[in-house]
């Protein structure tokens, strides 16, 4: 998968680098009948991001995106195409997070999230909206917190690089 970005925002050495714990997770641009995309909202930290979380022991990537598009916005998806790669590394807690991240397509009704405890308490809330306005909100959050930061960079990408792969086949 093509690698879009690497982020970090401390300048640490290759060799400091290679003992963070690494984590890889799916991501995914669904989009329904109507061209909407879904989109988290996190009331508590005033942010979006995208469907997706990390891949469980003993699971690929796949699996873990068609787990994780159906605990977070209650749907069944199909791939449609990769969108790429991109690395954090979040110095913080010295983990380097590895997210891979699909365009997808609804199959079938929508249904109800299942989302965890943690994501209630965060207010985790479902918007399907255009292209342009997941990017519209995304580009004008301005997250406070440590995750989120790189969650608007991250996802960001993700999406405009989706909208084009989408526009392409439209």
């Amino acid at each position: 998968m093509k690698l879009l970005k690497t982020i970090q925002f401390k300048d640490l050495p290759a060799e400091e680098l290679e003992k963070f714990e690494k984590r890889a997770a799916a991501r995914a641009v669904v989009f329904d009948d109507d061209k909407n995309v879904a989109l988290l909202y996190v009331a508590k930290h005033n942010r979006h991001k995208l469907p997706g979380g990390g891949v469980d022991e003993g699971e690929t990537i796949n699996e873990a995106l068609i787990r994780e598009c159906q605990e977070e916005i209650g749907c069944q998806v199909e791939q449609f195409a990769e969108v790429g790669e991109i690395i954090e590394y979040r110095d913080k807690w010295s983990l380097r997070n590895d997210s891979f991240c699909f365009l997808a397509k609804v199959v079938g009704a929508k249904g109800k999230p299942d989302f965890t405890p943690d994501e209630l308490a965060n207010g985790f809330k479902i918007k399907w909206v255009s292209f342009e306005e997941a990017i519209r909100l995304l580009d004008a959050d301005n997250p406070e917190d440590y995750e989120g930061q790189f969650i608007k960079i991250r996802d960001s990408l993700f999406l405009k690089e989706a909208y084009e792969i989408f526009a392409q086949h439209r």
